[in-house]
C-alpha cells in the first residue's frame, strides 16, 4: 500500500510547489508592469528646464534604464527555464508512477493466474482421493467350466488393468502440477523482489526530485533577491534624475516637429510614388527595347564581319603557309648521348649560326660544308620549341587541308622521339592532336568536327594495319571508285576520337603491333614506316559549310649503311627494303624538283601512300634528324643534302581548301553524315573510348561499320 500512496502524495507536492512558482512568476510581473507604468508616467510629466546641461545625465539614464530592462528580461528567462524543470520532473514522476501501476497490475494478474491454477491442482487431488482405493486380490486360479465365469473373470482383469493405469496417469498429473506449484512460488517471490526494488527506485527519484526542487527554490530566492536589490538601487538612480529628464523633454519638443513634418512630407511622397514609378518604368521599357533592336543590328553586322574575318583569315594563314615553301624542312640535331661512345668518335661534329637560325655547319674530313634549311634546331632545343613552329601547320588541317609531318634521318638519329617522344615529354603526335582538340573546342558554338584516327606502318614494301584484328594481313593501296583519283586503302581501320586519352590508348595498341629490331646503331631501331592519319570533318552551323582536312604523321625507318648496322639474315633484308623505299622517295623528289612529267610514285609503298602530301594543294612538313657524332658524319652529311634537296622542291599555289556549301569534298562522296556503309571492303570500329573496364586489344579487335579511309 505504500508503494501506491507514495506518487500521489510526490505528485500533489510538485503541484503546491509549482502553483507557488507561478504565483511568483506573476507577482514579479505585475511588479514590472507597475515599474515600467511609473516610468511611462514620470516621462509624460513635463517640467520647464531652464538650461540643457542635464542631456548627458539623460542618456546615462536611459542606458541605466535599458540595463534594468535587460537583466528583467535576464530573471524572466531563469524563472521560465525553472518551469520546464519543474514540468520536466513532473513528467519524469508520472511515467515512473505509470510504470509502478503497470509492474503492480502485472503482479496481481500473474498472482490469480497461479492461485487458479493451485486450486485446480487442489480439486484434482481432491477428486483423486475421493476414489475409491483399487483392492488388490490374489487371485488363485480356479478352474470352472462355465464359459460365463471364464469370460466375466476376463473382463475383470482387464478393467483392474485399465484402472492401474489410469492410477499412474493421474500420479504423473499431480507430480506436474506440484512442479508448477513451485515455479509459481518462485515466480512469486522474483515479482515481490522487483516489487520491493521499484520501490526503493521510486523513494530514491523522489527524494532526489525534492532536493532539486529545494536547490531550484533556493535559486529562485537568491535571483528574485539579487533582482529586487539592484531594481530598488536602478529606481533610486531613476529618481534622482527624473528632473533632468523632465527638462530634457521639452527641448526634444520642437525635434518631434520638424520629424513630424518630415514624416508628412515622405508620406505624400509614398502616396506620389506608384505613379511616378509607373513612368520610370514605361520609358525605361522603351529604352530598353530600343537598345535591344540595336543589338541585334549590331549582332547581324558582327557577325557578318566575323565571316568575312574567318575567311580573310584562312585566306592570309595558307598565303603565309605557301609563301613559306609548301614543302618546308626542319632540321633538329640531338644531343651526345652514352650511345655514342667516347674519344674521337663521340666528338661534336655540328656548328650553329649564331646570327641565323637556318644555317647548319658539317665538319666532314677536316672541311667544313654548310647548310641552309627552314630552321634549325640545336640540341637544347626542347618538344615545345619544335612544336611552336608546327602549329601552325596542323591548324591548315582544320580549315580542310592535307598536311604530312614525317621525320627522316638515319638509325638512332631521335626521329620517334621527335614524333612520338615520351610520356613525361610528348612529341609531335601528341601535342599535334591536343591541338586539334583545343581548337575543335574553341570553335564548338560554331562548328561541328568529328575526328578519327588510323594507324598502319609499311614492313617489308608490305602495308598493315596497326589497329586492325589481324596486324600481319597485308593492304592494297587503290583508286576511289568515284573518280576523283583520290586514293585510299579498303580495310584500313578508322577509330572516332574524342579526348587524348583515346589517342593514348590507340597509341599504345598500335605500338604493340609495329615491327622493331636491334641493331648495332640501335637498341630498339624502328624497322618500319609508321603513319599516323587524322581525318578532321566539320560542319559550320552558320553558313552549312562542310570542311574535310587529313593530317599525315609519320615516323619514316632509320637509313643506314648495311655495313655499319652489322644486320644479318631478316634484319638484313629488313634494312635492304628500307633503303630502297627512302630511295624512291629521293627519286620522287628529284622528279619533283626537274619537273619532270612523269614522277615515280607507284615505286614503293612509301611514295604512293604520299602522293597526295607531295603533290598539288597539300601541305609538307620534313624533319631531318641528324646526329651530331663524329662517326655519324657520312650519314649525316646524306641527310642533310637530302633535306636540301626536298626543301627547293616546288609544289604550286595551294588552292582552295576542300570546303562546300553542304556536301564534302571529292573522296567524301563515300560517306554521309553521320557515317553510313558503302564499302564491304572498309572497316571502322568503335572509339576505344566506350568500355573502358574492358581490355584495349578486345576493343580494337571488335568489328565495327565500313567507310573508306583515303590517304
Amino acid at each position: 500500500m505504500r508503494s501506491r500512496q507514495l506518487p500521489s502524495q510526490s505528485g500533489t507536492d510538485l503541484e503546491k510547489h509549482r502553483d507557488l512558482l507561478v504565483a511568483e512568476n506573476m507577482r514579479l510581473r505585475q511588479e514590472m508592469k507597475g515599474f515600467e507604468a511609473r516610468l511611462q508616467e514620470l516621462q509624460r510629466q513635463s517640467v520647464k528646464c531652464v538650461n540643457c546641461e542635464h542631456s548627458q545625465e539623460n542618456a546615462k539614464l536611459q542606458e541605466k534604464l535599458a540595463q534594468l530592462k535587460q537583466e528583467a528580461e535576464e530573471v524572466k528567462g531563469r524563472l521560465s527555464e525553472l518551469d520546464l524543470e519543474v514540468e520536466q520532473k513532473t513528467n519524469r514522476l508520472a511515467e515512473v508512477e505509470l510504470r509502478l501501476k503497470d509492474s503492480l497490475a502485472e503482479k496481481a494478474e500473474e498472482e490469480e493466474r497461479l492461485s487458479r491454477r493451485l486450486r485446480d491442482s487442489q480439486e484434482t487431488i481432491a477428486n483423486l482421493k475421493a476414489q475409491p482405493q483399487q483392492v488388490k486380490y490374489v487371485i488363485r486360479t480356479v478352474e470352472v467350466e462355465s464359459p460365463k465365469t471364464k469370460q466375466a473373470l476376463c473382463e475383470a482383469q482387464s478393467r483392474n488393468q485399465y484402472l492401474q493405469e489410469q492410477v499412474g496417469m493421474q500420479r504423473q498429473v499431480l507430480k506436474e502440477m506440484e512442479q508448477q506449484l513451485q515455479s509459481s512460488q518462485a515466480t512469486v517471490a522474483q515479482l515481490r523482489a522487483q516489487v520491493l526494488l521499484y520501490e526503493s527506485e521510486l523513494e530514491r527519484a523522489h527524494e532526489q526530485m525534492l532536493e532539486e526542487m529545494q536547490s531550484l527554490e533556493e535559486d529562485k530566492n537568491r535571483a528574485i533577491e539579487e533582482a529586487f536589490s539592484r531594481a530598488q538601487g536602478e529606481m533610486k538612480a531613476v529618481h534622482e534624475n527624473l528632473a533632468g529628464v523632465r527638462t530634457n523633454l521639452l527641448t526634444l519638443q520642437p525635434a518631434l516637429r520638424t520629424l513630424t513634418n518630415d514624416y508628412n512630407s515622405l508620406k505624400r511622397q509614398v502616396r506620389e510614388f506608384p505613379l511616378l514609378l509607373q513612368e520610370a518604368l514605361q520609358s525605361a521599357k522603351s529604352e530598353i527595347g530600343q537598345a535591344i533592336e540595336e543589338v541585334n543590328c549590331t549582332n547581324q553586322e558582327l557577325l557578318r564581319k566575323y565571316r568575312k574575318e574567318l575567311q580573310l583569315r584562312k585566306k592570309c594563314h595558307n598565303e603565309l603557309v605557301r609563301l613559306k615553301g609548301n614543302i618546308r624542312v626542319f632540321g633538329r640535331v640531338r644531343p651526345i648521348t652514352k650511345e655514342d661512345g667516347e674519344g674521337p668518335e663521340a666528338a661534336n661534329a655540328v656548328t650553329f649560326d649564331a646570327d641565323d637560325d637556318a644555317i647548319l655547319h658539317l665538319t666532314h674530313r677536316g672541311k667544313l660544308v654548310s647548310f641552309e634549311l627552314d630552321k634549325v634546331f640545336p640540341p637544347e632545343a626542347t618538344q615545345e620549341d619544335v612544336f611552336r613552329e608546327v602549329q601552325a601547320l596542323v591548324t591548315s588541317c582544320i580549315d580542310g587541308y592535307n598536311v604530312c609531318i614525317f621525320a627522316y634521318g638515319q638509325t638512332g638519329a631521335g626521329k620517334t622521339y621527335t614524333m612520338e617522344g615520351t610520356p613525361e615529354n610528348p612529341g609531335i603526335n601528341q601535342r599535334a592532336l591536343q591541338l586539334l582538340f583545343s581548337e575543335v573546342q574553341a570553335k564548338a558554338s560554331d562548328w561541328d568536327y568529328r575526328i578519327t584516327v588510323s594507324m598502319a606502318e609499311i614492313y617489308n614494301e608490305a602495308l598493315r594495319d596497326l589497329l586492325g584484328k589481324e596486324p600481319q594481313e597485308k593492304l592494297d593501296i587503290k583508286l576511289c571508285p568515284d573518280g576523283s583519283g583520290q586514293l585510299y586503302v579498303p580495310g584500313l581501320t578508322e577509330f572516332p576520337v574524342h579526348c587524348v586519352q583515346d589517342i593514348n590508348e590507340v597509341f599504345e595498341f598500335g605500338h604493340v603491333n609495329r615491327a622493331t629490331g636491334c641493331t648495332y646503331l640501335n637498341e630498339h631501331s624502328s624497322r618500319s614506316h609508321a603513319l599516323l592519319i587524322v581525318t578532321v570533318r566539320g560542319v559550320d552551323f552558320s553558313t552549312g559549310i562542310r570542311t574535310a582536312g587529313k593530317l599525315n604523321l609519320i615516323d619514316l625507318a632509320g637509313s643506314e649503311r648495311v655495313g655499319r648496322s652489322g644486320a644479318e639474315g631478316s634484319r638484313l633484308r629488313e634494312a635492304q627494303y628500307i633503303n630502297k623505299s627512302l630511295s624512291a622517295l629521293g627519286d620522287v623528289i628529284y622528279a619533283l624538283r626537274s619537273r619532270q612529267g612523269h614522277v615515280p610514285f607507284r615505286n614503293s609503298k612509301l611514295t604512293y601512300l604520299l602522293q597526295d602530301s607531295l603533290s598539288g594543294d597539300s601541305k609538307t612538313l620534313m624533319m631531318v634528324q641528324v646526329s651530331p657524332a663524329e662517326k655519324n658524319t657520312s650519314e649525316t652529311l646524306c641527310s642533310l643534302k637530302f633535306a636540301e634537296r626536298v626543301r627547293s622542291v616546288e609544289l604550286g599555289p595551294g588552292s582552295r581548301p576542300k570546303a562546300d556549301l553542304g556536301s564534302w569534298s571529292s573522296h567524301e562522296h563515300l560517306e554521309a553524315d553521320p557515317p553510313i556503309i558503302t564499302q564491304p571492303c572498309i572497316r571502322t570500329q568503335s572509339s576505344p573510348r566506350t568500355g573502358r573496364s574492358s581490355s584495349l586489344r578486345a576493343r580494337l579487335q571488335t568489328p565495327g561499320k565500313l567507310r573508306p579511309v583515303p590517304v
